[in-house]
Parts: C-alpha cells; sequence; structure tokens
C-alpha cells in the first residue's frame, strides 16, 4: 500500500487535489481517505459517498491536529490495509505551519493557494522544506507574473521540490502529481515509519491549560519578547 500525506493551510485547496486524484486514480487503486481536522469534519463523508471509498475522519479537540496525525497514523495505516486499499490518501488540518506531517515511506504533498500572498512560501518553511511536491492552486486567478513569483519563492525554500501548478477544481495540470504517486513505493514495513523532521516544542505550561497571559506567569520552554530566544524556567 502507498501512503500519501496533503498538508498545507487551512482553504489552499487540498480537499480540491484529493478529490481529483481520487477521481483520476479510482479506476485502477483501491482507495482509502483519512480526514485530521480540529472540531468538525465533513470531508470524509463527501468524498465516501461521491467515491464509495472508505473514508474516516479523526478530530483532534485540544490536541494539536498535526501531533494528533502522528498518534493515529500506525492505526490508519492499519484500518486501510484491513479495507484492501493499496492507497491511503490522509489530509491533513494545516493549522500550523511549522508543523510538518511527513513520514518516511510515504509521499509528502504541500498543497499552497496561488491567491494567499507572493511570501506565503516563506511563511511555511518546514511544510515546504521536507514535502516531496507543492501543488500550487487557482493560478487561473494570478498573473504570469504572479506565478513565477510564487515559484520563485517556493524555490527558495525548497530549490529542489517538485512544483504542480493546477485548478483543482477542473484538474487541470495534475498528471504530474498522478504520476508521481503511482511511482512513490509501497509501505514496506509500517513499525518503521517516522517523522521526517522533528516537530515544534510542546513542553510550556500554556500547552496544559495555564491560561495567564506573560512569560513570567510561566514554565518549562518559554519565550518573551526581549532578550534570549528562548528560555527555560523550572523543572
Amino acid at each position: 500500500m502507498r501512503l500519501v500525506i496533503v498538508a498545507g493551510p487551512p482553504s489552499a485547496g487540498k480537499t480540491a487535489v484529493v478529490r481529483q486524484t481520487i477521481r483520476s486514480l479510482q479506476d485502477r487503486h483501491r482507495i482509502a481517505y483519512l480526514k485530521i481536522d480540529v472540531v468538525r469534519a465533513f470531508e470524509d463523508e463527501e468524498l465516501a459517498a461521491e467515491f464509495g471509498i472508505p473514508a474516516r475522519s479523526i478530530c483532534s479537540g485540544d490536541l494539536c491536529p498535526d501531533h494528533a496525525g502522528v498518534m493515529v497514523m500506525r492505526d490508519a495505516i492499519a484500518w486501510a490495509e484491513e479495507e484492501s486499499a493499496d492507497l491511503l490518501l490522509v489530509e491533513s488540518a494545516g493549522l500550523c505551519l511549522r508543523c510538518s506531517p511527513y513520514t518516511t515511506q510515504g509521499l509528502g504533498v504541500v498543497v499552497l493557494s496561488a491567491v494567499s500572498g507572493t511570501n506565503t512560501p516563506l511563511k511555511m518553511a518546514p511544510m515546504l522544506a521536507l514535502a516531496d511536491i507543492a501543488v500550487v492552486t487557482r493560478i487561473d486567478l494570478v498573473s504570469q507574473a504572479e506565478k513565477e513569483v510564487f515559484r520563485e519563492q517556493i524555490r527558495e525554500v525548497n530549490p529542489d521540490l517538485d512544483i504542480v501548478e493546477t485548478n483543482a477544481v477542473q484538474g487541470t495540470g495534475m498528471r504530474y502529481l498522478l504520476r508521481a504517486i503511482e511511482d512513490y513505493p509501497p509501505i514496506t514495513d509500517p513499525e518503521a515509519i517516522t517523522l521526517r523532521g522533528v516537530p515544534p516544542l510542546g513542553v510550556c505550561t500554556v500547552c496544559i491549560g495555564k491560561t495567564e497571559i506573560g512569560w513570567q506567569h510561566h514554565f518549562g520552554v518559554v519565550r518573551r519578547m526581549e532578550g534570549a530566544d528562548y528560555l527555560f524556567r523550572g523543572d
């Protein structure tokens, strides 16, 4: 079974890319889909109804959705195998641009919207730097000059990243992504899968529910406006 993890900011067009992928590959692949979100998710119901594929969603609640994705990924792979899938598509919530949900033995796809601003790629470096393919959506809404600037900003973060430009609603320009998915090697050992990068630190007292503002009220790895970038306080 092949694993594809689709990440990107909210409303970048991730589900549209997933929908076009399923539509193009469902005739020759058994596809399963997992959506990871925070409070509510509807994409799994929509895609299951539209394509008749096994689909599930996981809502992280108080947990970071990308961290929740890491925790449930092994179960998700086992579920997809039980469904006899040979392709598992995982769509992240994409709320934190610092988190990078890509794993070893899986194809990492980042989705960006061309109308999100030319500096957007520079603001989401880890999500771009560790991906295999960048899919730029809504290219029909920007000029050729804007597309070229956006492409160069992506190259600044990751010069080796393959870039696919598409109008994902219509599915134009998706052929390279589809070929990359089918050419990617399948999972060989689920127990050996790890994250490609290191997630951000989550060891301050804000993470465990302490609500006071100001670093003076917190312990662990904290940050203040002036001075040291990171300051450890307490045990």
